[in-house]
């Protein structure tokens, strides 16, 4: 089913409005018409940002002190108030940094055959965040979790009750129901207990000494590249009081193929045991190996920094509408087949940075009656790290705050005529964004891959939890030439080829022709919120309905 064929009507979607959130003054209020947009100062950002001066943008070094340094200085030159920590264009965001120092040994036992394993092979193991500077184990046992989920409400327990004290977990990614079909995760819909980071906290809770995730590209979302790249360069946390309660000392993801031999070896067959896994009554299987680790970690404590410029609401400076986008990137890894070790994150980031600073520009000309905050966030490769510090920490009060427009790679890869956000959420603010998209001639289709998780993968999420009304904005791939077919061969082109890889480069060739559309969209929908009087909320079933109401009487 192509994602053409189950768009939302337009009268469903109205129906997620509560009461007159969006009643007839709002909508019948003239909102100025949106600016025309420079798309070639656009890609001259993505070029900059992009480019191997700034060194892939990691958090932590020479790269970041350029990046943000040029984010403030655009912001500035367009005339935007700095919004940041005591009257400057920077909120600090103090996180742990953990590295592995030099190559670490890593093996494991199958069947009493010792098994030398290579870092970024068959193995990636990410350096321990614990804050610890070393991991030295011996002869850990491996136990099959199948998914590694508890899930009291939902009647489900992986676990039932095996002690994995001094053990190492090993567990598939995603959540029971993706290949099993509707089931008590909600079918192909990605649910919390799906994301690798839940499992993490999971293994934490349960006093596990280390935990794998298996790796498999469909449930995943992204190939082995991503995976390697993204878990073998330096690693960063929020500061935690006591960081063993999220992380146990080893964390990482092993190759499909190894985790087979692992269960082959105990007499098990993988998808025998896969297929076990997706039903309430499976129980944990002790494997017949054990893993060994020795390897340093450097630990320490840093300051990066959220970049925040301010537009004063000319009528209610106290209230805020949100533009985010994150600023980081990998920065300098592992080389790729070509050695190139620059991750240059052109289209993720560059260009939702990109975006949100032409987007500024326009806002310093008009007089919005709400203020509108432009918000580049630190660390988001690392686990939504500088929007989590931005949503516990704000600069401006979450609950007069209206809504939030996150953009991370925003930009179409050809125009379209379609666009869509990450995940499945419903809220007032997705009915907003569907009617101004319907004046430019584009229409809403849900997420085309709910499966990968998507909704919990970008900073609007920090903001979502807290019960802020908060979309990441995607421009779609139902190409004007070729349709959703031809965009789902170049949408998969990109995350197999380029996705967390060094080729992820600003392209002079690249097709601009939706650019406009996309920032008029993104605009039109922050314009109108920061115009009116509406305060949108999220639907009646929606988990984070509660949060949002509880800060009402805050709301005029």
């Amino acid at each position: 089913m192509t994602s053409s064929t189950i768009r939302f009507p337009r009268k469903s979607l109205r129906l997620l409005a509560v009461g007159s959130l969006l009643g007839a003054s709002a909508m019948a209020m003239a909102a100025p018409a949106a600016p025309k947009f420079d798309v070639q100062r656009i890609s001259n950002d993505i070029k900059v940002l992009s480019s191997d001066e700034f060194e892939g943008r990691g958090p932590a070094t020479a790269g970041e002190k350029k990046t943000i340094d040029y984010i403030a200085s655009q912001m500035k030159a367009a005339g935007l108030q700095p919004a940041g920590n005591n009257g400057s264009w920077f909120q600090n965001v103090p996180l742990r940094m953990s590295g592995i120092q030099g190559s670490p040994k890593l093996s494991m036992t199958i069947g009493g055959a010792a098994t030398p394993l290579s870092q970024g092979e068959q193995i990636a193991v990410r350096a321990a965040e614990t804050g610890q500077n070393s991991v030295d184990f011996k002869d850990l046992p491996l136990v099959f979790v199948g998914y590694g989920v508890k899930a009291p409400e939902r009647g489900w327990d992986d676990f039932k009750g095996v002690d994995l004290k001094g053990k190492i977990m090993v567990v598939l990614v995603n959540d029971p129901d993706f290949e099993g079909g509707e089931g008590d995760f909600g079918g192909k819909l990605m649910t919390y207990y799906g994301r690798w980071t839940y499992k993490y906290e999971e293994a934490a809770r349960q006093g596990a000494a280390g935990v794998l995730v298996v790796h498999e590209s469909e449930p995943a979302s992204y190939g082995w590249a991503t995976v390697k790249n993204s878990n073998t360069n330096t690693m960063f946390d929020i500061v935690r009081a006591d960081p063993r309660t999220a992380h146990t000392q080893m964390e990482g993801w092993i190759q499909k193929d190894l985790a087979a031999q692992l269960l082959k070896t105990s007499g098990i067959d993988f998808e025998a045991a896969k297929a076990a896994a997706r039903k309430k009554d499976f129980r944990p299987i002790p494997l017949k190996a054990t893993m060994s680790a020795n390897y340093g970690v450097k630990s320490e404590v840093i300051t990066s920094y959220n970049v925040a410029g301010l537009v004063k609401g000319s009528k209610y400076p106290d209230e805020t509408v949100i533009y985010s986008a994150h600023w980081d990137h990998l920065g300098v890894g592992l080389p790729d087949a070509k050695g190139d070790r620059i991750y240059n994150g052109a289209r993720d980031n560059a260009s939702g940075t990109a975006a949100l600073l032409e987007l500024a520009r326009a806002y310093a000309k008009s007089k919005p009656e709400r203020s509108v905050l432009f918000l580049a966030v630190t660390a988001e490769e690392k686990g939504l790290l500088g929007s989590e510090y931005y949503a516990d920490n704000p600069l401006r009060p979450l609950a007069t705050t209206a809504g939030v427009v996150n953009m991370d790679g925003p930009l179409s890869i050809e125009k379209t005529t379609n666009f869509s956000i990450s995940g499945a959420a419903k809220l007032d603010l997705l009915t907003m964004l569907t009617e101004e998209g319907e004046k430019l001639g584009r229409h809403y289709t849900p997420d085309a891959r709910p499966e990968a998780g998507s909704f919990y993968r970008s900073d609007h999420f920090p903001m979502a939890k807290r019960g802020v009304p908060a979309i990441s904005f995607s421009p779609g791939r139902e190409l004007a030439n070729g349709g959703d077919a031809r965009g789902k061969e170049l949408s998969d082109a990109y995350t197999r080829d380029k996705y967390h890889q060094p080729a992820d480069e600003y392209d002079p060739n690249w097709n601009t022709s939706g650019w406009n559309s996309d920032m008029t969209l993104l605009y039109s929908v922050g314009n109108r919120l920061a115009n009116s009087r509406d305060w949108p909320n999220w639907s009646q079933d929606s988990e984070f309905r509660a949060a949002r109401d509880a800060s009402g009487a805050s709301r005029k």
